[in-house]
């Protein structure tokens, strides 16, 4: 791998031209992933893939008038300094916010490399273009972050919506729902037999930490995300996992309290179920459309059934 400095002007200039080719490639494909959802955010990538073929353009029409027809091959990826891509604009569905972030990156990493290139050049003709396109990859680099700020249309804010109902609230519902009532019962159940508050704890934190865990691989495992929408399994996973701990976790710390205060702890635990409950009921009105009436007795019967199991256990 080379080192920019070890670089000539022909090499350098051949590395920008293939630099210019890849990233108007890049954007030509953050347009064709986000045409159906967001139109107009596609429309404006459109707009920066034809800037960047215009730099292509200007680069090898100059290179061509200094060496002539024959372009050495330098890629990116031999040379130390710039950032590995990861290559989002393969993912389908396409995240309109990895695209953003990605080409902003994109920008300012070329923008960089241009300031450093004419620095070097000792051309005059050749160190006014690369100046005069370090300014437009800044310029870009700013387009790129107002993307970011830019209003979305009401068809794609409601996609915005959708996906982020999707990817983020079903499975973290999933995750909150399974460890805020399906370790009740071990947790109660430890309580009543014990009636230790170190047990108790201890129980708990093993059902949380072991139902997390399940959870993230059940759901990272259950599909793909390449029909259905749902996004990246492992992010899905990591997100109904961490929701699972979370929720179980929240009733268990109580039992953190001396033993010689077991009922304080054991009020305030349920304290915290009835508010998980509540936060569950309410993020299945908000995003499920579920009525509050029916969202709230679901919930509360789900977790006052697993409690009682529990107590009723811990007690015989």
């Amino acid at each position: 791998m080379r080192s920019f400095e070890s670089l000539s002007e022909r090499e350098v200039l051949s590395l920008a031209i293939a630099l210019e080719e890849e990233d108007a490639k890049i954007y030509d494909n953050f347009a064709e992933g986000l045409r159906e959802t967001y139109p107009d955010q596609a429309l404006k990538f459109e707009e920066m893939r034809r800037d960047e073929e215009g730099h292509h353009r200007r680069l090898l029409k100059l290179f061509q008038t200094r060496f002539g027809g024959h372009l050495p091959l330098v890629r990116r990826e031999d040379v130390r300094g710039f950032i590995k891509r990861r290559p989002v604009w393969m993912d389908r569905p396409l995240s309109l916010k990895a695209a953003r972030k990605q080409a902003e990156l994109m920008e300012l990493e070329t923008e960089r490399f241009y300031e450093a290139s004419a620095r070097r050049a000792t051309e005059p003709g050749l160190r006014k273009l690369l100046s005069d396109l370090a300014a437009e990859e800044r310029h870009h680099a700013l387009a790129a972050e107002a993307l970011g700020r830019a209003k979305l249309s009401e068809d794609e804010a409601a996609h915005e919506r959708r996906r982020f109902a999707l990817q983020v609230i079903q499975p973290g519902l999933a995750g909150l729902m399974d460890g805020s009532v399906s370790t009740l019962a071990p947790l109660f159940a430890a309580r009543f037999a014990t009636g230790s508050c170190s047990e108790t704890f201890l129980v708990g934190l093993a059902a949380s930490l072991g139902a997390g865990i399940s959870m993230g691989f059940a759901e990272a495992l259950s599909d793909d995300g390449t029909l259905t929408g749902r996004g990246h399994p492992f992010a899905r996973g990591w997100v109904c996992g961490v929701m699972t701990t979370s929720g179980g976790l929240g009733h268990t710390l109580p039992f953190l309290i001396p033993t010689n205060h077991i009922h304080i702890a054991t009020t305030v635990a349920i304290g915290v179920v009835c508010v998980e409950l509540g936060v569950i009921a309410w993020i299945r009105h908000k995003y499920m459309d579920s009525p509050w009436t029916t969202a709230t007795l679901q919930v509360v019967l789900g977790g006052l059934l697993v409690f009682l199991v529990g107590m009723l256990i811990g007690k015989s």
